[in-house]
C-alpha cells in the first residue's frame, strides 16, 4: 500500500493559514502545519543544529523534526535572503543524517524569488496543476497576505489600549478563519472590509499623547513573536503604540520597489544597502524619529551579521534625532526575565522624557 504523501512548512507568526491555503487548493496532498513553537522546538533545533548558526535556522530545523515525527514526508523550506539562504541543503542533509526520509523542496531559486521556480515546485507537488489554477491561488493567497498585513498595522497601532482583553486578538483569529473560506477575489474582498469595520469599531480607550515605539530588525525575529519572546504583546501590554515595517508584503512586493529611495533618504549614513534588512532599518528609524516615535526597540538573532552592520549605523541616527534605540539579540539561552526587566526600564525612560517634554 503506498504511503500517503504529507507536506508540512516552519512557522511564522499568522502566515502559516495563508502558505496552507496555497498547498490545500494547488496539491493533493495532506498538509499539516508545524505544531505551534514551543521551547521543545527551539530544543530540538539547537541539539542538532551548529553551535553559531543563527536562530532562525534553528527553529526551523525544531519544526521539521516536530513535523516529521507526527507523519511528514514533505517538507519546505522559504529560503532566500542573506546567508539563511544557503541552509536548505545544510538542513536537510542534518535531517537525513539523522534518519529522516523525505522529500525536500525550497521556495526560492537561486537566492531570491522568482514566480517561474515557484510554479516548478507546486508542478512537482501536483504534476496535474494548470497555470490558470496556480495564477489563480497564487494571487488569492498574496491578496490574503496583504490583508492581514494591512490589518495588523491597525491592530499594533490600538491592541494596547483595548477595552474589552482579547477583543482584538479574538476578532482576527475569526477574520483569518473566514479568510481560509474565501474561494475568489469578491469574497475575499467583501470579508476583508467587513472585519475591518469590525476593527474600527471594537472599544478603545487610547491617549492623544500615549508612548509610541517603533520595531525594527532582523525579519524572522520581526515577524515569528516566539522567536523575539512576543516583545510587541509586552508593549502593548504597557498601554505602547507599536509600529512595525517588516511583513511578508514588504518582503515579496515593497521591498523591491522601494530599495533605491530608502537608500536615497539614508545617503547621509548609507552608501549602499548592507545586506538582507540593514539599510532598510536605518532608514525605518530616521522616518521614526521624524514621526514623532518616542523610542525604537531593534531585534535580531545573536549573530546576524547585516543588522551587526547596521547597529553602529542606528547609533549615529539615535544620536543626531536624541532618541533612545534599545537593542536586542535573541538566541537560545535568552531569558525572558532579562527582557521584560530591559523593557520595563525602556519604558519608565520613554515616560520619564515624555513627561519632561511637556
Amino acid at each position: 500500500m503506498k504511503q500517503e504523501r504529507v507536506v508540512s512548512f516552519p512557522h511564522l507568526g499568522n502566515y502559516y493559514i495563508p502558505i496552507k491555503y496555497l498547498l490545500n487548493h494547488l496539491t493533493t496532498l495532506k498538509v499539516m502545519s508545524a505544531p505551534p513553537i514551543t521551547k521543545k522546538t527551539i530544543e530540538l533545533g539547537s541539539k542538532y543544529s551548529p553551535d553559531f548558526v543563527c536562530i532562525p535556522f534553528k527553529y526551523n530545523l525544531g519544526n521539521f523534526i516536530e513535523s516529521l515525527e507526527n507523519g511528514a514526508s514533505v517538507l519546505i523550506q522559504a529560503g532566500g535572503g542573506c546567508r539563511y539562504g544557503y541552509y536548505s541543503e545544510v538542513q536537510e542533509q542534518i535531517l537525513k543524517d539523522l534518519g529522516y526520509h523525505f522529500e525536500f523542496y525550497t521556495l526560492t531559486g537561486k537566492d531570491h524569488f522568482t514566480f517561474r521556480h515557484l510554479y516548478q515546485v507546486f508542478k512537482k507537488l501536483n504534476p496535474k496543476l494548470h497555470l490558470p489554477k496556480f495564477l489563480h491561488y497564487f494571487s488569492m493567497t498574496l491578496w490574503m497576505i496583504n490583508y492581514m498585513d494591512r490589518m495588523d498595522h491597525f491592530i499594533r497601532s490600538n491592541i494596547g489600549f483595548e477595552i474589552k482583553k482579547h477583543s482584538f486578538e479574538q476578532l482576527q483569529k475569526k477574520m483569518l478563519r473566514d479568510f481560509t473560506k474565501c474561494t475568489n477575489w469578491l469574497t475575499l474582498t467583501y470579508t476583508y472590509f467587513k472585519y475591518k469595520k469590525q476593527f474600527h469599531q471594537l472599544p478603545i480607550h487610547k491617549p492623544p499623547n500615549c508612548l509610541k515605539v517603533g520595531v525594527i530588525g532582523e525579519l524572522y525575529t520581526s515577524m515569528e513573536p516566539f522567536a523575539s519572546y512576543f516583545i510587541e504583546k509586552q508593549l502593548a501590554n504597557m498601554n505602547i503604540e507599536v509600529k512595525r515595517f517588516t511583513n511578508v508584503t514588504y518582503l515579496l512586493i515593497t521591498k523591491k520597489i522601494m530599495t533605491k529611495r530608502l537608500l536615497r533618504q539614508v545617503k547621509n549614513y548609507c552608501k549602499y544597502t548592507i545586506g538582507a534588512d540593514g539599510m532598510d532599518n536605518v532608514a525605518r528609524a530616521k522616518w521614526l524619529f521624524e514621526n514623532g516615535y518616542d523610542g525604537i526597540i531593534h531585534i535580531k538573532p545573536f549573530g546576524c551579521t547585516p543588522e551587526i552592520g547596521a547597529i553602529p549605523i542606528l547609533q549615529k541616527v539615535s544620536q543626531d534625532y536624541r532618541r533612545p534605540i534599545l537593542y536586542f539579540s535573541f538566541d537560545n539561552q535568552t531569558s525572558q526575565e532579562g527582557i521584560k526587566t530591559r523593557l520595563e526600564a525602556f519604558y519608565d525612560m520613554l515616560k520619564m522624557r515624555k513627561e519632561n517634554q511637556k
